[in-house]
């Protein structure tokens, strides 16, 4: 039996650009740990998924080097590797996967509806949504000279390839100064670097990072550029830029931590889907399930606290579990 069969619809197929429409009991977006999860849970429950994968094969995880706090890789692995090895997993038990981009959607019907790569429509009786979050960025074009060379968007998941060095966090919030003393206990400097003269963060978060006797903040400093023959080596940085005592300095360090926030990769669902104020989506606690029926998120998209792949990996186990309930529930 045709995983996908085409069927006549006609107000979609005179819409421009759509040339075919498919239908699928379970639609999966994304494809990181979250996806590539929810893809083997849901195929061994005999769901056919089908696995758009999205713009970067792999998320996020393709972009790090050594990835050692996964469970069940004592020597390590590297991020690419292991995403490769998920995929593998997933289409070993009939996961459909699929290169393409969810373009638009629709929700307000009992079938789902998502555009692939605006030419394409997916009827799905169940959706999950593993689109994950994009760290933010300076912009500097050495960011991503060095990316996995010593430039980092997240402490807890790389802190530890830095452990007695002197590394470097740009931001000024709370996920900067968490990010700071989480380093601080395994670094032996921290740099603070912070572009205004205050710190955004909670005043507890405030108090912290300035009690950690190895965490320097540098007050008034943008970062511009970042330098090293093999890696990072150091950060060039403009102090008190735009006033009469504007310098330009530079910073040795081992490790450069972006912390000014992530971007959830959520804008094509938010029509009918509920979001935080950042752009996370909401699901019922201790579920991934949506405000609407039969659509369900895991993963960064729906995280914006722990953010680490066995999370997206669990997340997305659950996220399979309930659309296979619901399914269930619907023909019972």
């Amino acid at each position: 039996m045709d995983i996908f069969k085409p069927i006549d619809l006609s107000k979609d197929a005179k819409k421009p650009g759509i040339e075919s429409v498919e239908k699928t009991r379970c639609l999966i977006i994304g494809s990181g740990p979250a996806g590539y999860t929810a893809a083997i849970y849901a195929a061994r429950a005999n769901l056919k998924p089908v696995l758009y994968t999205g713009l970067q094969m792999g998320g996020q995880l393709t972009t790090t080097t050594e990835v050692e706090n996964f469970p069940g890789y004592p020597d390590g692995i590297t991020g690419p590797a292991m995403m490769e090895e998920f995929k593998k997993q997933a289409e070993r038990f009939g996961t459909e996967i699929r290169f393409g981009i969810a373009t638009n959607a629709d929700f307000s019907g009992k079938t789902h509806k998502v555009t692939i790569d605006e030419n394409k429509v997916i009827e799905a009786d169940t959706v999950i949504i593993a689109t994950g979050a994009t760290a933010r960025y300076l912009g500097l074009e050495a960011g991503s000279r060095y990316a996995g060379m010593g430039v980092s968007a997240c402490a807890t998941c790389d802190g530890f390839f830095y452990k007695g060095k002197d590394v470097a966090v740009v931001g000024g919030g709370d996920t900067a100064a968490e990010e700071a003393t989480y380093l601080a206990g395994l670094c032996r400097k921290v740099y603070l670097i912070v572009r205004r003269n205050v710190l955004r963060a909670s005043k507890a978060m405030q108090e912290e990072v300035l009690n950690f006797p190895n965490i320097e903040v540098l007050w008034e400093h943008q970062a511009i550029d970042l330098f090293g023959e093999n890696g990072v080596e150091g950060v060039v940085l403009v102090r008190k830029k735009g006033t009469p005592q504007e310098e330009t300095v530079k910073v040795k360090i081992d490790g450069f931590f972006l912390a000014i926030g992530h971007t959830p990769n959520s804008d094509v669902f938010k029509d009918f889907i509920e979001t935080d104020g950042t752009g996370y989506i909401k699901t019922i606690p201790g579920t991934t399930k949506t405000k609407v029926q039969g659509v369900f998120a895991a993963g960064d998209v729906q995280d914006p606290v722990y953010r680490q792949a066995v999370t997206a990996a669990g997340s997305g186990c659950m996220a399979a579990i309930d659309a296979e309930r619901y399914l269930l529930e619907l023909h019972s």
